[in-house]
């Protein structure tokens, strides 16, 4: 799977559906937040801040969270506060001692997934690299048209500001980039911030990881396993198209025949 650069949308599979596409982030969302990768990426970002930028040891774990709470990732935060470091060195070291190994193929959402007729796109502020390798290890890396990563929304490796979630103009930016009306896009996050700046981009919004609904939530999912139940819309085919869809797929029967 590459960067996608510009997305086209399929107008002929999507015909007839509410929704046209669909918007997922990865972490904690694809796969839950009890296995583990979320404590563990964070635990390498403040091994970098101690190692490679020298911070004082007790400044850090604050830091960390403090920084991400304010701009979004640690990541942006430090480059916000003028350390400099090189991008992807930075995601080699926070990524690249992940344990991957606890992510296995998830064949319950991957079928989920290739039976939606939406367009269906991976939104994170993770790097390339680090989506790939969560996609191929839950055997779901060809149930996507492509991604919006770190580098995509932030395609200079410079030490300006960095756009990413939940930052609307990240929203934004990614909305333009797809290409999607978002009042036909329906998004998911297991974070309760980018939800509501989903939400103010116009986004339909689902809350991933709990039952209960949060500020700009229109929906939520204990599981990403539960869509089915509680958005059976996405499968639905609004009425007035139905018969030409039943036509046009008789006629395609007819020709491989």
């Amino acid at each position: 799977m590459q960067i996608q650069s510009s997305f086209k949308m399929d107008t002929q599979r999507i015909a007839g559906v509410k929704y046209e596409c669909l918007l997922f982030d990865m972490d904690d969302t694809l796969y839950p937040l009890s296995l583990g990768i979320n404590l563990a990426c964070r635990k390498n970002i403040q091994e970098y801040m101690l190692e490679h930028l020298h911070i004082e040891e007790s400044k850090v774990p604050k830091m960390c969270l403090d920084l991400y709470l304010e701009h979004g990732t640690t990541m942006a935060g430090m480059k916000a506060l003028g350390y400099e470091f090189d991008n992807d060195d930075f995601h080699a070291y926070v990524h690249g001692r992940l344990p991957y190994e606890k992510l296995k193929p998830d064949f319950v959402l991957r079928n989920l997934l290739l039976s939606m007729p939406q367009r269906k796109i991976i939104f994170t502020n993770a790097d390339h690299t680090h989506a790939i390798e969560v996609l191929s290890r839950l055997g779901l890396e060809d149930c996507f048209e492509g991604i919006i990563c770190f580098e995509t929304l932030n395609p200079i490796n410079s030490y300006q500001r960095i756009l990413c979630k939940p930052s609307v103009e990240a929203f934004e930016a990614a909305i333009r980039i797809v290409n999607v009306d978002p009042k036909k896009t329906i998004f998911f996050d297991d974070s309760v911030r980018n939800v509501a700046s989903g939400k103010v981009a116009g986004l339909h919004t689902v809350i991933v990881g709990r039952s209960d609904l949060v500020p700009g939530a229109d929906h939520a999912l204990n599981s990403i396993h539960n869509i089915r139940e509680a958005l059976p819309e996405i499968w639905e085919v609004e009425e007035c198209n139905q018969q030409q869809m039943i036509r046009s797929l008789a006629v395609e029967a007819t020709v491989h025949a």
